[in-house]
């Protein structure tokens, strides 16, 4: 079995604890093979970074790499997410483009390649993850790699007029076609990269998932990421009984949970959701003092743009509906900005009659998946879920949202807490077997062998092309079909 390269914007090492989706994500795709992962340490440095730490396994190596502080803040807080991150969200608006952050991007895109190319064997397979790391392929094949290479985006890919708003989008956008296979979450996703790629010149066949430019070939596709369904089922089961959940239970004196759990994020709707709560409460005055709203918002990315307004605005909205409808023995939303451990999550999850999962725009959005697969099949919660959300497409048992009609998502909210156990039972029956057969484990298993059948199909034909491609003028004769 080749081994299988993993490269990403940060790496996890033995023993630290990351258990956000792409983590997951990669350490399934390495499960039961040899590979390397390669990734950001976390550290910056004020001076030349050292050489990368790399740490032996039995199957599995990681090489650590730190960054100064000039790459950090041109490459990660400056082009990656103060301009790919809005951008690829359809918030072109907050897109703060500067030559140099773009400098810093293509800067530290092929350091990363020089510290993968000392590594890379001949029969390896890379598989390079996330917007931070566009360039990868491109650089790669600098230096002379001819290795099957393929990418996916966790984040969602707005159409072409969006993309090329981005200034020199050729540079990073469209260097993904150096690439093999190109993994998006949703066929709208894919679609659009699709078209996009045909305004710079690419030629389609097969349906649109294969195209050639500029000398290359590359295949996109739609690869929806999973999560490890049985493993987080069996986390809320005994976290159920847990001390932490038993004192949540008790402080909630009966009330219903609705739970919200997202990072602090613009892209999250967390504004708007906040107001189709209070839009319910004004509406129908019988959940006042009935059900409690926990919104869990960890913070993150905080010197990017627009955060630091989003926070305000969502801290006075909070303290507003607080304010306006609670009582001395009953407050609306419980408001937390800090992280839970993963089994505190996946006990949350559980005890949550309804959980509100309306971002305003999200590749996947994993929480919604990790709802379903922890709640309890005899008595499950119900699923509010944007209909912007890459989850939308697989989880047909929600009750599916438009983020943006306040009104709407309040009514959601009330069907939810009303609806009767045997239509939850259903709708969750059919949200749980879907995420039970396509986990995250066979999402891995997907790709690496789409990416491998790849290369080997490309790779014979050019040698047939070779064959058969005519050497001299002289070589065309009537009669004979030149490949």
């Amino acid at each position: 079995m080749a081994r299988l390269v993993i490269v990403s914007n940060r790496v996890a090492l033995p023993g630290e604890k990351r258990a956000g989706g792409l983590a997951v994500a990669v350490k399934a795709a390495l499960r039961g093979r040899q590979g390397v992962w390669c990734g950001w340490s976390g550290r910056v440095t004020e001076e030349t970074p050292a050489a990368p730490e790399i740490i032996e396994g039995r199957n599995l190596s990681y090489v650590a790499l730190d960054l100064n502080i000039d790459d950090h803040q041109e490459y990660y807080n400056g082009f990656a997410n103060s301009v790919l991150w809005p951008l690829l969200h359809y918030r072109v608006d907050l897109a703060e483009y500067s030559r140099a952050d773009l400098s810093g991007y293509i800067r530290v895109n092929s350091y990363f390649a020089d510290q993968v190319s000392k590594i890379l064997q001949p029969d390896d397979i890379v598989w390079v993850h996330d917007y931070h790391l566009m360039r990868l392929a491109l650089e790669l094949r600098a230096r002379g790699h001819d290795n099957p290479i393929g990418f996916f985006l966790h984040i969602p890919c707005p159409p072409p007029d969006i993309l090329q708003a981005l200034p020199k989008h050729a540079e990073t956008l469209g260097a993904l076609a150096a690439f093999d296979l190109v993994g998006f979450q949703t066929d709208n996703d894919t679609d659009n990269y699709g078209k996009y790629l045909e305004t710079r010149g690419a030629s389609p066949s097969r349906g649109g998932r294969y195209f050639e430019i500029e000398g290359r070939r590359v295949q996109i596709d739609t690869f929806p990421v999973g999560i490890e369904t049985a493993i987080y089922a069996r986390a809320a089961r005994a976290a159920a009984h847990s001390p932490f959940i038993t004192d949540l239970l008790a402080s909630l004196g009966g009330r219903s949970l609705l739970l919200g759990v997202d990072r602090l994020d613009y892209s999250k709707g967390i504004v708007q959701r906040l107001q189709a709560f209070e839009h319910l409460l004004d509406e129908q005055p019988k959940w006042r003092g009935a059900t409690t709203f926990l919104q869990i918002t960890p913070k993150s990315r905080e010197r990017a743009a627009g955060y630091k307004e989003m926070e305000d605005l969502v801290t006075a909205l909070v303290g507003h509906i607080n304010g306006q409808y609670g009582e001395a023995a009953w407050t609306p939303i419980r408001y937390v900005n800090r992280s839970y451990s993963r089994r505190q999550l996946a006990g949350i999850y559980r005890c949550a009659q309804a959980a509100l999962v309306t971002p305003l725009r999200d590749g996947m959005n994993l929480v919604a998946k990790e709802f379903v697969a922890a709640q309890d099949e005899s008595d499950p919660g119900v699923l509010v879920l944007s209909q912007f959300a890459g989850a939308a497409a697989e989880l047909d048992g929600a009750l599916i949202v438009n983020p943006h009609e306040k009104e709407a998502v309040s009514a959601a909210i009330g069907h939810a807490l009303t609806m009767p156990k045997e239509e939850r039972i259903s709708r969750h029956a059919r949200m749980l077997a879907r995420i039970s057969d396509y986990d995250v484990t066979r999402w891995a298993e997907t790709f690496v062998a789409r990416l491998a059948e790849a290369r080997h199909k490309w790779s014979l034909i050019d040698g047939i092309r070779h064959i058969f491609a005519p050497r001299t003028a002289d070589a065309r004769r009537p009669g004979r079909r030149i490949g």
